[in-house]
């Protein structure tokens, strides 16, 4: 692939960062430099929607306004905070990221060092640090990429080695002045503008320097190999009830949920159904109905079996992969780390 011209890409920035400056969506996170705030917005961000991104960015903040206060809240409020938004690992690597960074003292200032914090990719540590320091460096998210495809079109698999080239092809381009704004002008432009179908190119402030579309080839880019098909699962999860309260267990911090809590529940159908009476006491169980969650590479159908304990905590011998179980009043749910398939689940038992 040719290297863009000096000149070409000097247009490119005029171009694009003007409209930026007088088009660009009104988000919190645009409106602080605070590294910490950044690091926050651009996790939460990752596979998950701006609106749905919004009204959480905020609350957390206001939960953990610091990169110390978050150092040192206990996983659980951390994890009861991030309720909901999903992909909890994030939230994990971010509390992680936060306790190595209060022991160092600050938010490391370039790429580079950034890099050597827990749960910073190259992406994260590229926005960090061209928005809050000003490094000149670039970064590459699916939106970048897929701009980058069109702008200088990259006859390669985005999913694969074109996602290499993208990334070196930031680097080049990234503007001198202010790189921050100009990585960000180039998210904005993917999210609104050049978005994956019908992407609106007479709106564009870089047709010019598109070549995709002067190639009339915007439709066929970025080439995107196949996906692996999410894998199917069933699963039986026991909804236990006593005096009002529902028996949770919380699973152990490494794996999927990890650190959630949740209606215990294990892998397989009827066998595994009667693993879980077998470990659990109850009474009267009691098939409620199955609920489906699609998971990035998963597919889980999860049956739903409402019993009544009928014994002490003590009793109860939980399957892997949970650590402890407690009896919860179901007005106290908001306090705790639950997935929103464990939501799902107490749903359909009425809890």
């Amino acid at each position: 692939m040719p290297r863009p011209q000096p000149e070409g890409v000097v247009d490119l920035q005029h171009d694009l960062i003007r409209w930026y400056e007088v088009s660009r969506r009104a988000l919190p996170w645009r409106t602080t430099r605070d590294p910490y705030a950044i690091w926050v917005s651009e996790v939460m961000l990752q596979q998950t929607r701006v609106e749905t991104v919004v009204p959480y960015y905020d609350r957390f903040l206001r939960r953990f306004p610091t990169v110390h206060a978050l150092a040192e809240a206990p996983i659980d409020d951390v994890l009861a905070s991030w309720s909901g938004l999903g992909y909890y690992r994030r939230a994990r690597l971010l509390h992680a990221g936060a306790m190595h960074v209060a022991e160092i003292g600050e938010v490391p200032s370039t790429r580079a060092t950034l890099r050597d914090v827990p749960g910073i990719g190259p992406y994260t540590a590229g926005a960090i640090a061209s928005i809050a320091f000003g490094e000149r460096v670039g970064l590459v998210d699916g939106n970048v990429a897929r701009v980058l495809a069109r702008l200088f079109v990259i006859d390669e698999d985005m999913r694969r080695e074109g996602m290499r080239t993208a990334t070196s092809l930031a680097d080049a381009i990234v503007a001198e002045d202010d790189p921050g704004t100009w990585n960000q002008a180039l998210m904005e432009l993917g999210a609104t503008i050049c978005t994956p179908k019908s992407p609106a190119c007479e709106a564009c402030p870089v047709a010019r320097s598109c070549r995709a579309r002067a190639e009339g080839r915007v439709a066929s880019l970025p080439i995107l190999g196949a996906k692996t098909k999410p894998i199917e699962k069933r699963m039986q999860a026991l909804v236990a009830v006593k005096k009002g309260l529902v028996l949770l267990a919380r699973r152990k911090k490494d794996g999927l949920f990890g650190g959630l809590w949740e209606p215990p529940a294990i892998e397989g159908r009827k066998a595994a159904k009667d693993e879980l009476v077998r470990r659990i006491p109850v009474r009267d169980v009691v098939r409620q109905g199955s609920v489906v969650h699609v998971l990035s590479h998963r597919r889980l159908t999860i049956d739903v079996h409402v019993a009544s304990l009928s014994d002490k905590l003590e009793r109860i011998d939980l399957p892997e992969p949970y650590e402890e179980a407690r009896l919860v009043d179901p007005t106290a749910l908001k306090d705790l780390g639950i997935a929103t398939l464990a939501r799902k689940v107490l749903a359909k038992a009425r809890v």
